[in-house]
């Protein structure tokens, strides 16, 4: 273990941080608000990393469990400072309520323990959102994109922190695939925010509604979150670009150059919107009457399917009261999750598909013992190594699920609220069903059940490995 490689990571992404921290620090100061906590965050932030950067490393040997120990070090470090500003602030007092919502926005979760969203000043709301855009592509990504970095171990950061069961060069050099993946996410937020400020949105709402949808998060600056912008349009524009964050990021480099049909090609992609459409015609006619017209029908259906599917937890109304039927695909939704390589959260829709078509070759093989059956995506096979990755993966998210539903049940809540509490924070979706639905939030339960969904936040949003390499003893013993 190349203690002294890691340290040195963890204080770049710490200066990084600091850095990011004086933007809602000038947010403060222009809407003349107190912005002593952001000053003390970033005094921590540049202290901590400071005092990392002392040993120098002596050599640059790195493999993949550094890789995971680093990203799933720096996210807690992260997490940590960037709940100092809600404390200091007396917005958020106690500490835990903090870092839980800090984490909730770094893992663009969106859950909340904040009961009047609108009582926090302008500086803090802003930092709130964002945190969803930080954490939506990834920090340490964001540090290969602008620092030098060694190649080798640049790719072991970014497979541990970009989201999906591969991830894949665009370039031959992994600094500039990062590159590439931030320039396709500026681009996008740039576009939201202008297609906002066209539609009648203020220019802070239309920054901090971006962040958020960039993120996939979902943290409003309203009580009602998106509902409280009666605007067809606006609730239009927020919904498209959601299902558009939702898409791997790995595709929009192909429209860049020119590769329209690579793009269109793509099986993850195709299922995506598919599913996506689906939801949204049966949501539709599901809760059709309950709204004035067939088009506001179907506008809160995509609105909400898109928001679920791509695990933003926006909201333009309280689908708590929709039938069972649209409640249930909604929940089922929160399973399957955004394209590998996005900002979404979920399972991913290439593990879904890699999952069912892992057992029909398992049905072929028992009725063709002799038969040769392989996963195949794009028309190609899909390695033994990664179909054994994703089935564990989905082993070890039944057991951290299950888990995580006994503990937070021990507040004694309804089935419903910490079932889909639960399910909600590992998929990193935000809102859950009754009284942690859209009218509702997370300060009904207990530090413990919070402390619990904080960390299910984590495992969801660095997909499990980072965090549980932190607790395995082997992990810290020298080669």
């Amino acid at each position: 273990m190349n203690y002294r490689m890691i340290s040195y990571i963890i204080s770049r992404v710490l200066f990084i941080e600091a850095l990011l921290l004086i933007v809602p620090l000038l947010v403060s100061l222009y809407y003349k608000e107190n912005a002593l906590g952001f000053l003390v965050a970033i005094a921590a932030a540049v202290l901590v990393a400071a005092v990392l950067s002392i040993p120098k490393p002596k050599t640059k040997a790195f493999f993949s469990k550094e890789g995971f120990i680093c990203v799933g070090i720096s996210w807690l470090a992260m997490s940590f400072i960037g709940a100092i500003p809600f404390v200091v602030s007396g917005d958020i007092p106690n500490y835990i309520d903090a870092w839980f919502e800090t984490v909730s926005g770094f893992t663009t979760t969106g859950s909340t323990i904040l009961t009047d969203v609108e009582a926090m000043g302008m500086g803090m709301l802003f930092w709130r959102s964002f945190t969803h855009w930080i954490g939506g592509m990834g920090i340490l990504v964001f540090m290969m994109a602008i620092i030098p970095m060694s190649n080798e171990y640049s790719m072991y950061i970014m497979r541990a922190e970009v989201a999906g069961p591969t991830v894949g060069k665009l370039v031959p050099k992994a600094k500039k695939t990062a590159r590439i993946l931030y320039i396709s996410y500026f681009i996008l937020t740039a576009l939201e925010i202008i297609f906002l400020k066209a539609g009648g949105m203020g220019l802070y709402d239309s920054v901090v509604h971006s962040f958020a949808t960039a993120g996939t998060g979902g943290f409003g600056v309203k009580n009602l979150s998106i509902g409280a912008f009666d605007s067809g349009y606006i609730q239009m524009v927020i919904g498209i670009f959601m299902l558009l964050f939702g898409i791997n990021f790995n595709l929009y480099f192909f429209l860049f150059v020119g590769k329209i049909k690579n793009f269109f090609q793509n099986e993850e992609l195709r299922v995506y919107l598919v599913l996506i459409a689906a939801a949204t015609v049966i949501i539709g006619f599901n809760i059709h009457g309950m709204y004035d017209s067939a088009s506001e029908t179907f506008r809160h259906a995509f609105f909400q399917t898109s928001s679920i599917m791509t695990t933003t937890g926006f909201s333009t109304v309280d689908f708590n009261t929709w039938p069972e039927l649209s409640k249930t695909i909604l929940f089922m939704l929160m399973f399957v999750g955004g394209c590998a390589g996005s900002t979404g959260g979920g399972l991913k829709v290439s593990r879904i598909l890699i999952i069912v078509k892992s057992a029909i070759c398992e049905v072929k093989r028992m009725h063709h013992p002799r038969s040769v059956n392989y996963v195949r995506m794009e028309g190609h096979r899909v390695p033994d190594a990664v179909v054994r990755s994703t089935l564990s993966y989905f082993g070890l998210t039944c057991l951290i699920l299950i888990a995580g539903f006994v503990i937070v049940s021990i507040d004694n809540k309804d089935f419903t609220t910490s079932a889909t509490s639960v399910v909600s924070c590992f998929m990193n979706i935000g809102p859950g069903l009754n009284l942690t639905g859209p009218a509702g939030n997370f300060a009904v339960f207990s530090y413990l059940s919070k402390i619990v969904c904080t960390v299910l936040m984590l495992l969801g949003r660095l997909e499990i490995f980072p965090i549980l390499l932190l607790i395995f003893p082997k992990t810290w013993k020298r080669r």
